[in-house]
């Protein structure tokens, strides 16, 4: 059921037209609202119209928008302005967290380890800045974890989106987060004291959600076996041991606050060293995993293509190899990796001795990213009659130099039947590295250019042109 069923959007909210809903909760509606003479796009966060008429719920609705007015931080959703409809109902002009929520991207399925782990000490830097203030939130789900777009200046120098910490309403002063104060939060979430209404509740409940929502990113589907945290492949060991004080059952048993779950998280992943090589050995096991799956397809690929150009010599039509795609000529095959997908591309070089373009193909995970997005690996192949004798491959790739990049001694490596010279290039801009190859067969000269994933070496080089397959 989509949200344009639950509520008719107003036109207008103050001076910002109302573009579409962003999400519901319990006590408000949250809609997208444009200045269109600024450009400038916010979040209007609406009481609901049943709770208006509560004197309790109006308070809490109006005490998030004067604690986020005081934090005034990057990490803290940021509040522009306060307001009232035309019905009377209290309403807050917040930042647009454009990346959406936790919850938007965990609905896709676990994020890799080495992002989950720098996500959650992301996390708790921004719990941390509300513990600093005297705030204890109390309600820290992955649908108030939210995400905006960084500058054009920082993500251009490799900074992830900033995480913002959302939706304070039931957020209060330490000094008043007593029985006093309204007894709510998320199931799953929330610390077990939050359940009493005699209870104390401070700073240690925000780190039982910390804990929890480190489960969540961390955790197995079978997040529990014998009452302990069960963790994915991957993630370093006394991580369990941080996640399990973090979540222990009486307050006294748990980090102090934000800043000292934090500091243990830190030491448990081993600092800056120990999350760059947490990303670093997953990278290599995807790499690897990948190799496999692709090996394995490679050999049924080159018997199929063996079979179909047999059939060919024969007489038959020639047949489709499954997990591959073939140039608009018949004369060029490339496998393609699990999740890459590939279309017919146009050399801007020399045509054919017949006139025509050669045969060229693209293949990628990412074909509408592959040019423009750096991180986006992927390969151009073409085969040419146009470049001469079978010798021209060195002579072909000296034409393809990179300036500004550094670069290895060429090497050679014989892949389905067909002797490669290889060169690597690192590059400071664009694609971090560039593979430029060429091989010569009996139908011409045969040319890749390669642009591999992060962390993958030669070996994935070496795959990808084993499963490049020219016939005549």
């Amino acid at each position: 059921m989509s949200f344009g069923n639950l509520v008719s959007a107003p036109e207008k909210i103050g001076s910002y037209r109302v573009e579409r809903l962003l999400g519901i909760g319990s006590f408000a509606t949250v809609w997208l609202g444009h200045e269109p003479s600024l450009g400038a796009r916010v979040a209007i966060k609406v009481l609901a119209d049943n709770w208006s008429h509560d004197l309790r719920v109006r308070e809490r609705f109006l005490d998030e928008a004067r604690l986020l007015w005081k934090l005034d931080h990057e990490r803290i959703v940021r509040v522009y302005s306060l307001g009232a409809l035309d019905d009377g109902r209290p309403y807050l002009v917040m930042a647009w967290a454009d990346g959406g929520s936790l919850r938007d991207r965990l609905a896709d399925g676990p994020m890799p380890v080495g992002p989950s782990l720098r996500l959650l000490r992301e996390i708790a830097a921004g719990v941390a800045v509300l513990h600093d203030h005297g705030i204890v939130h109390r309600d820290l789900t992955p649908g108030n974890v939210l995400f905006r777009s960084r500058s054009a200046t920082a993500a251009s120098a490799g900074l992830a989106d900033l995480v913002v910490i959302a939706d304070l309403g039931l957020a209060k002063a330490l000094a008043a987060a007593s029985g006093l104060t309204a007894r709510a939060g998320t199931p799953g979430y929330m610390a077990p004291e939050q359940d009493d209404p005699l209870a104390v509740v401070d700073a240690r409940a925000d780190v039982y959600g910390l804990g929890r929502l480190g489960i969540k990113l961390l955790g197995t589907a079978d997040e529990r076996a014998n009452g302990q945290a069960r963790l994915r492949d991957g993630v370093p060991p006394m991580v369990a041991t941080v996640l399990r004080t973090a979540t222990a059952r009486r307050p006294r048993d748990r980090y102090l606050d934000g800043a000292a779950f934090a500091a243990a998280f830190d030491r448990a992943v081993g600092g800056p060293a120990g999350y760059q090589a947490a990303e670093a050995t997953e990278t290599r096991a995807r790499s690897a995993s990948v190799l496999r799956r692709f090996a394995a397809t490679l050999v049924l690929l080159l018997a199929a293509f063996s079979a179909a150009v047999a059939s060919e010599s024969t007489g038959g039509r020639m047949r489709a190899v499954p997990g591959s795609v073939t140039d608009r000529t018949g004369q060029l095959t490339v496998a393609l990796p699990d999740g890459w997908q590939a279309r017919q591309a146009v050399w801007a070089g020399r045509p054919e001795p017949d006139g025509k373009a050669p045969a060229a193909l693209v293949a990628t995970p990412d074909l509408g990213g592959w040019q423009s997005d750096p991180a986006v690996p992927g390969m151009f192949v073409l085969l040419t009659r146009a470049s001469g004798t079978r010798s021209a491959p060195a002579e072909f790739l000296a034409g393809r130099l990179h300036a500004g990049c550094a670069t290895t001694p060429a090497r050679t490596t014989r892949q389905a039947g067909i002797d490669w010279t290889v060169t690597r290039y690192a590059c400071p801009d664009g694609k971090p590295v560039i593979v430029e190859t060429a091989g010569a067969t009996r139908t011409g000269l045969v040319y890749a250019q390669i642009a591999p994933p992060a962390g993958s070496g030669p070996e994935f080089v070496d795959a990808l042109l084993a499963g490049i397959f020219v016939r005549g």
